[in-house]
């Protein structure tokens, strides 16, 4: 499902625990980190959208997370002109996001890679609050860092510390 600017609608989660830090994921087979996300099928909502993909990437359900909340609008990242395929009906030049945070309330031994049909990860840690702002591929660290800062907003008022390191304060 791709709109009509090229656009593929797609959801992308930030899963903290109490602490502030971050589920940070490891794509399967390669060196490179990521939230999780996933696109939007067809007649499916962002939030039925957001507990299917967390299921299949992470093996969590909804009785193991708590929405904190999402953004409020469609944040949008472009492709590289090298990950554009050019030959695909309609063309998708990049995918548009609706973010949500979420707060970890069961145990980390509930986390598996191999409940989706394809495995996109394969290992994972967390991290504190900003680290992937450092770490994530080059073209998606813009809409991360407009996510992530609408959304560690959230968890300033939720009382759930947020290291600080320029962007945002702890808050108790």
């Amino acid at each position: 499902m791709i709109d009509s600017k090229g656009y593929r609608p797609n959801v992308g989660i930030i899963l903290c625990n109490d602490e502030g830090r971050v589920f940070w994921a490891k794509r399967k087979g390669v060196n490179s980190w990521q939230f999780p996300q996933g696109g939007i099928d067809c007649n499916e909502d962002p939030e039925t959208a957001m507990y299917r993909e967390l299921w299949e990437e992470t093996g969590l359900q909804a009785e193991h997370v708590e929405i904190l909340g999402r953004t409020r609008y469609w944040l949008r990242y472009k492709l590289p002109e090298r990950y554009i395929r050019k030959n695909s009906t309609p063309l998708c030049i990049g995918q548009k996001q609706i973010w949500f945070i979420l707060r970890l309330i069961t145990s980390e031994e509930n986390v598996r890679f191999d409940c989706g049909s394809k495995p996109e990860f394969d290992g994972w840690r967390w991290v504190e609050y900003w680290h992937p702002l450092t770490d994530v591929v080059h073209f998606k660290r813009k809409v991360y860092q407009k996510a992530m800062a609408e959304l560690g907003a959230i968890l300033i008022l939720e009382h759930v510390p947020v290291k600080a390191d320029g962007y945002l304060t702890k808050c108790r």
